[in-house]
């Protein structure tokens, strides 16, 4: 069974593609979104937290340069909701992730943008 963070490096690199694939009409990653790859690899390699490491929508240290963070988040935002079609598993396996993210921050009692009272409406 694959670890948590090789699942992550998967995923991050199923929504480039989907992104680039998109927006770019290459087959393969245009020098950009490769660049964008590589960079994020090498964030989670580096992740202060190790196998420990949460969400990097969750994470209390923003690693990622500010350009960077717009652009993953631009991919992210147009990946996301596809993902549950063209990659069902690892969709649902992300949404767990997350949702038990949030389940952590409010039993620490930090705040979150999914609250009890509308987890249910997402």
């Amino acid at each position: 069974m694959k670890s948590r963070l090789d699942r992550e490096k998967e995923t991050i690199g199923v929504m480039i593609r989907m992104y680039c694939r998109y927006f770019h009409q290459t087959k393969s990653l245009c020098l950009d979104c490769l660049d964008l790859y590589d960079y994020s690899l090498n964030r989670i390699k580096c992740c202060p937290f190790g196998r420990e490491k949460p969400l990097c929508t969750g994470c209390t240290v923003h690693c990622y340069k500010s350009d960077k963070r717009e652009e993953i988040r631009r991919v992210m935002r147009f990946a996301g909701p596809r993902m549950i079609l063209s990659h069902p598993v690892k969709a649902i396996d992300h949404f767990l992730a997350k949702r038990r993210l949030s389940d952590k921050r409010q039993i620490l009692g930090i705040k979150t943008s999914i609250t009890s009272s509308n987890r249910n409406n997402v």
